[in-house]
């Protein structure tokens, strides 16, 4: 069952967006806090830099307790450059590029599933929740992050779909890619978001359910903020 109890902040309002891989809620939660003019996390870029240290200093996915060591003492910062494009830097290193890989993303989706990382990163997430708001995406931020957001998005969209979202994405960025593998990546990402013992990807009770299959960008914001509108 969903907690609604308030997290460090609590004064603060957020609007959490989880889903799969692939729904979109990156680039919407950043269109919806620009719209907004608040405050963006995205948690997941938090475990993509957690998978970019663990592979830079070699730490296998088994080790529990050197990757959970490892993510209590991560210097990581998150940034803009002078273009506004979103930057990440890892010990003084520009690591934004590598983030993005598939390496990296099948990596934190491994490394998401072990709980004693998870509760390392949960008070760093936390933190973001600053005035005048947060829009916050990821896989949990509705059910464990911020149990009292005032607003919680579940996006969601056909495996299909959304591993031809990454393709486009990956091709478009200059990579050389196969759409059956990534489809195949996207369906085991699926699976094991949903079965992990800790923290499951699945919508909070209270959550509205939205399928952005088919949309553009600009459809999917309209309805968040028409859905925005009707909360007192």
């Amino acid at each position: 069952m969903t907690s609604k109890a308030p997290t460090p902040g609590g004064d603060v309002p957020v609007i959490t967006i989880d889903g799969p891989s692939g729904s979109g809620k990156g680039t919407i939660s950043r269109r919806l806090a620009g719209t907004l003019g608040w405050h963006y996390l995205d948690s997941g870029a938090l475990y993509r830099l957690l998978a970019c240290a663990a592979l830079r200093d070699g730490i296998p996915l088994d080790d529990a307790g050197g990757l959970t060591a490892l993510a209590e003492r991560i210097n990581g910062e998150f940034g803009v450059s002078p273009t506004g494009a979103e930057c990440v830097w890892l010990d003084e290193e520009e690591v934004t590029t590598r983030l993005r890989t598939e390496e990296c993303g099948n990596t934190a989706s491994k490394l998401a599933t072990l709980p004693d990382v998870r509760v390392a990163l949960l008070a760093w997430q936390r933190r973001h929740r600053q005035s005048p708001g947060l829009v916050a995406d990821g896989r949990d931020m509705g059910t464990v992050v911020f149990p009292d957001a005032m607003l919680k998005i579940f996006l969601t969209a056909s495996p299909e779909e959304r591993a031809l979202r990454r393709y486009k994405q990956l091709k478009d960025n200059g990579n050389k890619v196969n759409l059956d593998e990534i489809l195949e990546d996207t369906r085991a990402r699926d699976l094991r978001d949903r079965t992990r013992k800790t923290a499951p990807l699945e919508p909070a009770e209270d959550a509205f359910l939205l399928d952005n299959g088919g949309q553009e960008v600009a459809e999917t914001l309209a309805i968040i903020l028409q859905r925005l509108q009707t909360i007192d």
